[in-house]
Parts: structure tokens; C-alpha cells; sequence
């Protein structure tokens, strides 16, 4: 993995120190260092620069420097391309992104020796039908979500699963996710805690407005088929809680399993349950 593309998240405050330095070292590493235009200038160094479809044609190795968001807009669009993505943390909790500052250099040296191995993750993508015509689609690593406007009142969502009827909720919405979102939203929501090795879709009501409504885990084999019951209400489909999309009275938003995977580099021999014992312990 010589070819390494660099994306950053700008509006972190040491992004683009630590970007200068691992480019340096990535430079120094004989590795070829590739990143979109925009960041170019910014970094003062000699970084070759393409659009996004050229980029992910010459790339080896995607490096992100932010948080588990950044990693998770990264994920999304190179998913069809089938490029690993190796996470570096300048947020807060970080349960995708796999380097600690203080650990980079150290950690990239396990890299170059070829210490690593990929970890691939389940995505889920969305399609929004309307009077019955296909009109919008989305990819998400951690959720699909549709929910209520700014206003105070439940929303209706008629969902079945493989066409069979399963519930037509009354709340502030439904998360549809995969097990690496389940550390997401899903469980702010109530939802349970999935091994992300276990490939599974994730039901979770927002809010409802009933105590029997519960979190339900769904084949991946399954599509969910969630249709909005309402009228004159704000309602908006999210991706990540990155894209959002506002969806009309009598949509239906089809959610299933993606082909694509994310695939994540890990360097650190950590299990899933060391990650999120150390992860909420930090919160």
C-alpha cells in the first residue's frame, strides 16, 4: 500500500498540523500522497491532487484525520471502489478510527511492516420510492434514519419487513442500523449492543409513544419498507446523520444491505469488547 489518499476534516484544530507532519513522514516513507484539491494549498507541500473518481483510482489506502464522522463521509464514498480506510482520532470518542495521536508514528511503522489486517463492515443503503417511482438513494456505514421535524408531534411510519406488516409506529422516528451503528444512535435510542463480526439489521423506534415497541434485529437477508403515514408534516430521512433528505406524505423508504463494505485498517490486536468498555467509560 504505497498509494495513500489523505482526507481531512479542516474544522478540527490540529488537523492540518498533524497533516503536515504525516505527510512528511508518509513522504519521507517513500509513500505517494494523494488528497482532493481543496486541501492542497493549505497543507504547503507538494501532495498530488485529483477529483474524487481519479483519486479513488489511484489510491492504495485512504488516511483520515478527524473523528469516527470523518471516517464515516470517507467510508460512504469509497465504498464502491473497495479501498481500506485507516482512521486517525482527533475527536472525542472514536469507535471506527483506530490511531491516537500520540500513538501515530509508532503505529505507522507497524504499518509499513505490514502489521495490520482489514476489518470489513456491513453498510446498509436506502431507496426512497414516491407514487411507486424510485426518486433518491443513499449508503450509510452506521444508520438509516427517518424522523420528525422541529415540531412537537409523533409521526406515523408504517413499516413490514419482506412485505409483511410489522408495526405502524407512533413516535419521533425509526433507526434502521448496522451493527457498527449500533454504538451509534441506535443506542442512545434504546437499541442493543451488536458485535459488528455478526451481520444484522437493527430496528429501533425513536421515542415511540407505547411501552410493547421495542428494538428488533432483523436477517440481513430482509428488506425494511418504512412508508410515511402523514400530512402536513416536516419529515426527513438522514444517512449517518451526514445526508439528510426530506421525504413527502406516502413516501416509502426501502432499506437493505448493501454489496459494499467498509473496509477498516486496524493495526492494534483490540477486540470489539475493549473498544467499548474503554469508549463508554470515556464518555
Amino acid at each position: 500500500m504505497q498509494r495513500i489518499g489523505l482526507f481531512l476534516n479542516l474544522c478540527k484544530n490540529n488537523a492540518l498540523s498533524v497533516a503536515t507532519s504525516l505527510v512528511q513522514w508518509l513522504k519521507e516513507n517513500n509513500y505517494d500522497v494523494f488528497t482532493e484539491s481543496s486541501i492542497v494549498n493549505k497543507l504547503g507541500l507538494p501532495v498530488e491532487s485529483n477529483n474524487l473518481e481519479e483519486l479513488a483510482k489511484n489510491i492504495e489506502l485512504a488516511i483520515t484525520l478527524g473523528g469516527d464522522g470523518t471516517l464515516l463521509n470517507v467510508a460512504r464514498k469509497l465504498a464502491p471502489y473497495d479501498i481500506p480506510i485507516l482512521g486517525i482520532n482527533l475527536g472525542h470518542l472514536g469507535f471506527l478510527t483506530e490511531i491516537e495521536v500520540p500513538d501515530l508514528y509508532s503505529d505507522l511503522e507497524l504499518l509499513k511492516r505490514g502489521k495490520f489486517y482489514i476489518d470489513k463492515r456491513m453498510m446498509i443503503e436506502a431507496k426512497v420510492f414516491r407514487e411507486e417511482k424510485f426518486v433518491k438513494n443513499f449508503l450509510a456505514l452506521n444508520d438509516v434514519v427517518v424522523t420528525k421535524g422541529p415540531f412537537a408531534r409523533l409521526i406515523r411510519l408504517k413499516t413490514s419487513v419482506n412485505n409483511a406488516y410489522v408495526d405502524t409506529f407512533n413516535a419521533d422516528g425509526l433507526i434502521i442500523a448496522t451493527p457498527t451503528g449500533s454504538t451509534a444512535y441506535s443506542l442512545s435510542a434504546g437499541g442493543p449492543l451488536v458485535d459488528p463480526n455478526v451481520e444484522v439489521l437493527l430496528l429501533t423506534p425513536i421515542c415511540p409513544h407505547t411501552l410493547q415497541n421495542r428494538s428488533m434485529i432483523i436477517s440481513p437477508n430482509d428488506s425494511i419498507t418504512v412508508q410515511v403515514v402523514a400530512e402536513h408534516q416536516e419529515i426527513m430521512l438522514t444517512a449517518d446523520g451526514q445526508l439528510g433528505y426530506r421525504l413527502q406524505p406516502y413516501d416509502k423508504v426501502v432499506v437493505k444491505k448493501s454489496q459494499y463494505y467498509a473496509k477498516l485498517v486496524r493495526i492494534k490486536s483490540r477486540s470489539f469488547y475493549d473498544i467499548l468498555r474503554k469508549k463508554l467509560r470515556e464518555q
